[in-house]
């Protein structure tokens, strides 16, 4: 811990690799755990000055009565990285500036952020350690066609969209293989909360 400050421990995987389910299991190992996605989406619904930036970026169209219109703004993004470029720096700062008002509140030693674009933001550099969760490529795509219900080619297309396994694991500290059944990943995460305790 520096100055009192926690130490932050960055969790990152593609889509599909079980990152969030791995998270869980270091919350129940008493690990407070922000979920910069889940925050993400809820700043763009609540912040009234996200909210003016992403209209004024992507049109009236962005929102509508349920809120942020996310099919309309994915359809934006997708193709175009200048479109998720400037999506990215309207939100990312609100996330990180949230995170920081979140860390202020934690009393534990250890605290983790979850995210899915942790490396891709530059938010990894604010960690003390970073953690991969890594699972192969088909069992991935088989577990998103049958969570989200997309074809094959609409996985790959965000698959492609990522940065790949190869790339995370050379920005990261520990690897966190979730190839094998939930007993397994429980294990893996176990493993991996012992060794970050021994660097306080």
């Amino acid at each position: 811990m520096k100055n009192n400050q926690p130490f932050i421990a960055g969790i990152t995987g593609g889509i599909g690799s079980g990152k969030t389910t791995a998270a869980k299991f270091f919350e129940e190992l008493g690990v407070p755990v922000y979920n910069s996605d889940t925050r993400a989406k809820i700043i763009q619904n609540e912040n009234s000055e996200v909210k003016v930036k992403i209209i004024e970026a992507f049109g009236d169209e962005a929102y509508n009565q349920s809120g942020l219109n996310r099919v309309y703004i994915a359809k934006q993004v997708f193709n175009n990285n200048e479109k998720l470029k400037q999506l990215n720096q309207i939100v990312h700062p609100a996330v990180f500036n949230d995170f920081e008002e979140w860390k202020k509140q934690q009393t534990s030693k250890i605290i983790m952020k979850e995210a899915a674009i942790l490396i891709e933001s530059g938010s990894y550099k604010d960690c003390d350690v970073v953690i991969s969760v890594l699972m192969d490529k088909e069992k991935r795509i088989q577990r998103i066609m049958a969570r989200d219900g997309f074809t094959e080619e609409q996985v790959m297309a965000r698959i492609n969209n990522q940065i790949s396994d190869e790339e995370r694991i050379q920005k990261s500290d520990f690897i966190i293989d979730n190839n094998g059944d939930l007993t397994h990943l429980k294990n893996e995460v176990e493993k991996t909360f012992i060794k970050i305790k021994k660097l306080l």
